[in-house]
């Protein structure tokens, strides 16, 4: 992924994150990347409580695609990155990778999409959010 325009959160491992075997649980993983995606949205200046209560928008998962290269396990100090790889009028596309050290663990594709908050039907990103996401892409 290009540094540049790759987002990039902490995540810690904990207990709860893992099976009996001490391995991060697969669904997990999807988890870890929700909590990067939101906080790239907070650093651009957008809480997803805000776009739903003042433009009446929440951006939704369309679909998620992800591979498992290694686990991660208990207590991993782990690099969730995320960059734009698609922007279009109503969604856009991520390609995430999660790290330990310089080892890849997962590598993710997911497809957002902005909805209106009460019938989620699919509606255009508002250009303010536009702009900053170009920004980021």
């Amino acid at each position: 992924m290009s540094e540049r325009s790759t987002f990039t959160w902490p995540v810690r491992v904990y207990y709860e994150d893992t099976d009996a075997g001490g391995v991060v649980y697969h669904g997990n993983y999807l988890k870890f990347c929700e909590r990067a995606r939101t906080e790239w949205l907070r650093s651009m200046g957008f809480e997803q409580t805000d776009l739903r209560a003042q433009h009446g928008l929440v951006f939704v998962i369309r679909s998620a695609a992800l591979q498992y290269l290694r686990p991660a396990k208990f207590n991993d100090e782990l690099r969730v990155l995320a960059r734009i790889v698609k922007l279009g009028r109503s969604a856009f596309e991520f390609e995430q990778e999660i790290w330990r050290n310089e080892e890849k663990l997962v590598t993710a594709h997911i497809v957002v999409v902005c909805v209106t908050a009460e019938g989620f039907r699919p509606v255009a990103i508002p250009e303010h959010i536009r702009s900053k996401i170009q920004e980021f892409a």
